[in-house]
C-alpha cells in the first residue's frame, strides 16, 4: 500500500515538473517574440519633443510586440553616450537615437555595430565617417521647410507691395549643430543671398527653449530701442522659441503678426502655435511632424521580415498661414 502511494506521489511530482517546464517554455517563447528597443531621446525641451516621445512610447509598446527602454538625455550628449552603452549591455534588439547634434557619434555607434545591434536615427541626423553605422534615418526635410518659409515670405512681401523694400530679419536660432538648425538656417541664408534687400540684422541663440528665447530677445530689444533699428520679420526655428519671442515683444509694446505688425515665422506647427496663427499672432507655421513612432515600428517590422530599408525616410510636411488656417485644422491636430 505504501508503495502504491509512493508511486502516485512521484507521478504527481513528475507531472508538476513537466507542467512547470511547459509554462517556462511558453513564457520564454512569448518573450522571444517581443522586440526590445532602446530609445535615447534628446529631452523634453519643447512641445514638439514631448509629442515625439509620446508617439514612440505608444507605437513601441507591449501590445504592439515591443518592449521600449526609454532614456531622456536631458539635452546632454554625454548622457546619450551612456544610454547607448547601457542598451548594448542589455543586449537590446534595436537602438533608436534622436541625436542632440550631428557630430561625435562614430565611437559609440561603432560599439553598437560590433555588438550586432541595428541603429535607427530619428529627427536630427548624424555626421559619421561610415554610414553603415546606422541602418536608417527617419525625419523631416529641414532644408525644404526653410525653403517653404522663405518662399512664402517672398510672396507675402509682394502682396504687401514691399518686395523692393529693405527687409530686416531677426533670426532666432535653435541648438547650434542640430540638423534642424543647420538646414532651417541654410534655408534662410540662401534666400537672403538671393534677395539683396533682405538683411539678417542679428542671430540670437534660443536653444529651442521658450525661456532662453525670451531672455535673448528681450535683451536684444532693449539694446536697439534707442538706435532706431527696425525689425520687419522674425524667423524663429521652433514654436517654443517663438512663444518666448512673442512674450518679449508684448513686454516691449511692439506690434506683431497680422497684416501690419512684424511678420512672425515659426516652425513645428504644434497645436498651441496654430491657435496663435489663427488669431494672427503668428503669420506662418511651418509643419514638422513629430509622430515618428508608427514609422519606426513599421521600419523595424520590415527589417525583421528580411527587407533592406532605404537609408533615409522623409516625412511629408506642409505649412499654415494666418490668412488661410481654419478651426478644423487645429481640431484635427494630434499634438
Amino acid at each position: 500500500m505504501a508503495k502504491k502511494y509512493f508511486f502516485i506521489a512521484m507521478a504527481v511530482i513528475i507531472m508538476a515538473i513537466f507542467g512547470l517546464t511547459g509554462c517556462v517554455n511558453v513564457a520564454d517563447s512569448e518573450k522571444k517574440d517581443i522586440i526590445v528597443v532602446g530609445f535615447s531621446q534628446v529631452g523634453s525641451e519643447s512641445s514638439w519633443r514631448v509629442a515625439n516621445s509620446e508617439s514612440m512610447k505608444k507605437a513601441l509598446c507591449e501590445e504592439e510586440g515591443f518592449e521600449l527602454i526609454f532614456d531622456d538625455a536631458k539635452q546632454k550628449q554625454e548622457n546619450q553616450y551612456k544610454a547607448i552603452r547601457n542598451f548594448i549591455q542589455q543586449q537590446v534588439d534595436y537602438i533608436v537615437l534622436a541625436p542632440i547634434t550631428e557630430n561625435g557619434w562614430d565611437d559609440v555607434l561603432k560599439e553598437a555595430k560590433q555588438a550586432g545591434i541595428p541603429v535607427i536615427i530619428v529627427d536630427r541626423q548624424v555626421d559619421v565617417s561610415d554610414d553603415s553605422l546606422y541602418i536608417n534615418w527617419v525625419g523631416s526635410d529641414f532644408l525644404q521647410e526653410g525653403k517653404m518659409a522663405t518662399e512664402w515670405l517672398e510672396g507675402e512681401l509682394e502682396e504687401r507691395g514691399r518686395e523692393n523694400d529693405e527687409i530686416n530679419i531677426l533670426h532666432v536660432r535653435g541648438t547650434n549643430g542640430a540638423t534642424a538648425q543647420i538646414f532651417r538656417t541654410k534655408g534662410l541664408q540662401d534666400a537672403v543671398d538671393e534677395h539683396i534687400n533682405w538683411n539678417i540684422v542679428s542671430v540670437l541663440d534660443g536653444e529651442y527653449t521658450e525661456a532662453l528665447a525670451y531672455e535673448v530677445t528681450k535683451e536684444y530689444l532693449e539694446k536697439i530701442q534707442d538706435t532706431g533699428e527696425t525689425i520687419d520679420v522674425i524667423y524663429s526655428e521652433n514654436d517654443n522659441m517663438t512663444f518666448g519671442v512673442l512674450k518679449a515683444l508684448d513686454e516691449a509694446g511692439i506690434e506683431y503678426g497680422g497684416e501690419d505688425g512684424i511678420i512672425i515665422i515659426s516652425f513645428d506647427a504644434v497645436r498651441s502655435s496654430l491657435e496663435r496663427c489663427l488669431v494672427g499672432d503668428i503669420n506662418l507655421c511651418v509643419e514638422c511632424n513629430p509622430l515618428h513612432g508608427p514609422r519606426v515600428a513599421n521600419l523595424i517590422r520590415s527589417i525583421e521580415a528580411g527587407n533592406t530599408p532605404s537609408k533615409r525616410s522623409y516625412v511629408s510636411d506642409t505649412y499654415f498661414s494666418y490668412d488661410s488656417i481654419t478651426h478644423e485644422v487645429i481640431d484635427e491636430r494630434a499634438y
